[in-house]
């Protein structure tokens, strides 16, 4: 049977080579891919101690495809991100929120020997992505999960929404960008203003600085509609439900095993709504791809080597904060 090089964690956290094999015959849906870019996800950290095949952010080309195949072909260049099946007959999945399918396959659980850490993959065509022609692989990567992630609270927005943005960071710089050529008002909230210059670059049309003492000064006059929290930190909720208008939605985005905690009375009085969000649908997936591939809206990445040594680097300067926004694997030029 035909092998392939996928990249595992271990009990210590190194990241190290393992070898799975291609079946030799592809069934179902079943697609048979050759890896040409993934994203490196702070969630990959919480799996790299386990012995899971990692990466959840990936691009390919279709080199073979299975018998239950409908409309993907060899050579085709397809992404995939947090989940890759579904059962497809409960209410969930009929309704389009396959997401939340209970038997759902999810990066972490299911499909354990494969990943975007890899040489190649054998993925389900029904949850494979086609990328746009003018969006490149090395971009395209971290959107199947970061852009998946914040573009799923922002996709029903109203232009009229002003829609804050708190942290610049991984998720948070993405975010901005989207929300921006939405037509909404920007607002960025950031533990200080040492990234003040980049959230303007990327979108924002205010900047709140929260050590500041006047958070509702700087805001000058506007209310935010629509909260995203990107940090993994629980704010300071009473320097920020102060900015928030009246019913507005608070989407908490970051994983984090810690309680979220936020004052009970505030949410009864401004009729506030805490939204658990996940990832995106795949047709809110497919939505992202194209709006961002129109819009030009591009992560801003650092690359390393699809290698050992490559994503162990990767790792280190990840979990240390110095990623600058999101890390990128490519593989070795033959």
């Amino acid at each position: 049977m035909p092998s392939f090089t996928v990249y595992t964690g271990s009990e210590n956290g190194h990241v190290k080579p393992s070898i799975t094999t291609k079946p030799d015959q592809l069934t179902g849906d079943q697609v048979f891919l050759r890896v040409t870019a993934s994203g490196m996800c702070f969630t990959d950290v919480h799996y790299k101690h386990g012995p899971n095949a990692l990466g959840h952010e990936g691009i390919g080309i279709v080199e073979e495809t299975g018998p239950e195949t409908t409309y993907l072909k060899k050579g085709d260049r397809v992404g995939w991100g947090y989940q890759t099946g579904s059962c497809g007959h409960c209410l969930e999945c009929l309704q389009g929120q396959e997401i939340y399918c209970k038997e759902r396959s999810i990066y972490g659980s299911g499909n354990t020997d494969q990943g975007s850490f890899s040489s190649h993959a054998v993925m389900r065509e029904a949850f494979l992505h086609p990328i746009p022609d003018d969006m490149s692989d090395e971009l395209a990567a971290p959107l199947q999960c970061a852009g998946a992630t914040v573009f799923t609270p922002l996709h029903d927005v109203d232009s009229n929404d002003t829609v804050g943005i708190m942290g610049v960071g991984g998720l948070g710089h993405i975010a901005i960008q989207f929300a921006a050529k939405l037509g909404c008002r920007v607002v960025v909230l950031s533990g200080s203003d040492r990234k003040k210059d980049d959230a303007f670059k990327l979108g924002a049309h205010k900047f709140v600085a929260m050590n500041s003492s006047n958070p509702e000064e700087q805001l000058g006059g506007w209310t935010i509609s629509r909260l995203l929290v990107t940090t993994s930190a629980q704010p300071s909720w009473d320097k920020v439900l102060p900015l928030l208008s009246t019913r507005a939605r608070i989407y908490p985005l970051s994983v984090s095993e810690d309680n979220f905690e936020i004052p009970y009375m505030p949410i009864i009085m401004s009729g506030f709504t805490i939204h658990g969000s996940l990832v995106a649908t795949r047709a809110v997936h497919r939505k992202m791809l194209e709006f961002a591939a129109f819009h030009k809206i591009a992560p801003v990445i650092e690359r390393f080597d699809m290698s050992e040594e490559g994503i162990n680097q990767a790792f280190e300067r990840l979990e240390q904060g110095k990623v600058q926004y999101r890390v990128v694997l490519l593989p070795l030029k033959q």
